[in-house]
Parts: structure tokens; sequence; C-alpha cells
């Protein structure tokens, strides 16, 4: 499949704010079977400077700062991509057993941004939940392939919690969202990397894209209106990193687009900064992943 995708963001300021420094995040990484050609970001005002290079685990990063006041940003982002499917070998695949899996991640000696042995430990978003683990110890075991057990996470988050948009926000804590039974992919994604994590599977948070329009005679995917989140675990090192989507309860496939991999969604915000000034601000967003072929 080839896609042209476009991410329009607009921020809007109260009263004008100045010195404004952004990190943008919307630059696809190269990742396995998909491959990125013409993107293109556009900002207006231009800033004063802007700084293209590697964020802080697996995503590009662009920085730009704004010296003038300003009280409106609008940043434009655009690139074609065409996806391959998944292969055959992975989607049959079991993996390792998780009691084997935390000490093959543990002993791979890569230490790298795709390195399996950053993502075991807690980060800033995905701290170590009791309930979480207990919740999926109901249905996970040592004795479980790592596939079968990324199968079972994403389906039981499908199946027990409810897609609700306005339910939780950037900042609410993945355990209310465990709790309330409801949320969006992000929520969705941090509860299954938590869960993960509690039985020694690295796993990583993803930050893309869904096709917009589904395919003739198909169900409409959900969290295709914004950038989209899924979650990546380690299967071993035949395998590597594998795609899960919770919020679908499929694997990630041809109708994802990959952006860019971190611990969880702090490391790969499409959008973060500072500014000086107490203005109120507003972020309006479109989204459109359109099929070429």
């Amino acid at each position: 499949m080839r896609y042209a995708v476009s991410h329009a963001t607009t921020l809007e300021y109260a009263a004008p704010v100045q010195l404004a420094q952004f990190n943008v995040r919307l630059r696809p990484a190269s990742w396995p079977g998909q491959q990125v050609s013409d993107y293109a970001l556009a900002l207006d005002p231009g800033p004063a400077q802007v700084t293209d290079g590697d964020g802080g685990y697996y995503v590009n990063e662009t920085r730009f700062s704004l010296r003038e006041p300003i009280s409106r940003l609008r940043i434009d982002s655009r690139f074609v991509v065409e996806r391959e499917a998944l292969p055959f070998y992975v989607t049959a695949a079991s993996g390792p057993v998780l009691s084997d899996l935390r000490e093959r991640a543990m002993r791979l000696p890569d230490l790298s941004a795709l390195g399996p042995a950053s993502y075991i430990f807690a980060s800033p978003l995905a701290a170590p939940e009791r309930d979480i683990a207990l919740w999926s110890s109901g249905f996970l075991s040592d004795a479980m392939p790592v596939m079968d057990a990324g199968r079972a996470l994403m389906t039981a988050i499908h199946d027990q919690f409810a897609y609700d948009s306005g339910a939780t926000a950037a900042d609410t804590p993945p355990i209310e969202a465990f709790h309330a039974r409801h949320g969006v992919c992000q929520d969705f994604s941090h509860i299954m990397i938590i869960a993960a994590r509690a039985h020694g599977i690295p796993a990583a948070y993803v930050s893309g894209y869904l096709r917009t329009l589904p395919p003739p005679g198909q169900a409409r995917l959900v969290g295709v209106d914004a950038m989209h989140a899924w979650v990546n675990l380690w299967c071993g090192e035949e395998l590597g990193w594998v795609g899960f989507d919770p919020t679908n309860a499929i694997l990630a496939d041809t109708d994802h687009v990959f952006i860019g991999m971190g611990r969880d969604y702090s490391d790969v915000a499409p959008l973060d900064g500072t500014f000086r000034g107490s203005s109120q601000q507003t972020m309006l967003f479109s989204v459109d992943v359109a099929p070429l072929d």
C-alpha cells in the first residue's frame, strides 16, 4: 500500500508569547517494510533556526526557535509512504517463551535505541503498577510464547476497555485509565507496556498513523482521526520488534505507518516545547492518510 500522509497542527495563543522553542517529531524513522519519500515540513511563521537530528530514542526530531512574539503557529508535515505486508514468518511465529525472553534481552550486547534492554524497565509515563501486573497475570504465564502473550494482552485490552476520545488527556496516568476501563490509544498502549514489562517482555511505545478510510467491505479502524499509538514487543533475536495494536486487537501491518519508538509517549510526542509568557494555548490538528493505490 502507498499512502499520502498529511498532518496539520495549529497552535493559537490568547496573547503573544515570546522566545518560543519547539521539538517536532513527525518525520518517519526508518522501519522494516516501510519506504518514505518526499517528506516536507512547513512552519509558519518561519523560525530563526531549524535543526534536524535524532531524538533520545528511536525517533527523528526537528528543533526550532522563534525570536519574535507569536500568537499563532502552523506546522504542516507531509510525505508519501509505501507499506509492505508483514511476512508470513512473523504472523505465524511463536517466539521464545517468557521465562527465556528477559534473559535473552539482557544478554544481547546492544545499547542502541533499538536494543531491547532499554525497554524492560520503568519509564516516566509507564511506571510499574501492581494492579496492572496482577490483572495481566490472569492470562500470561512464564511458559507462554511471546507472540501468544502479545496477542493475549492486546485482545484483553480491546475486549475489556472502551475507546472514549474524551475520557482522558495526554497527561492522564495510565493507572487511572486502567481503573476506569476506558481511554484512547495512548492509554491502552501504556497499559499494555506496563503489563508486558511486568512479565519481562521488552515493550516500546510507537507513534504513528492509521489508514484514514478502510478497504471496501472492511470496518474503519479506531483511532484514525489523530496520530495513533501501538506497542512494539521485542520477540527474540529472530523476530525482533513486532507491533501489536491493542486499540484494534491487530498486529501493526499495512494500515499502520510508523513514525518513531520510545519508552513511552514522552519520548515520541509529536510536539513539545517552551515559551515565555502565561497565555492560554489551544491546539488544533488534522490528519489524513490517503491511499494512492
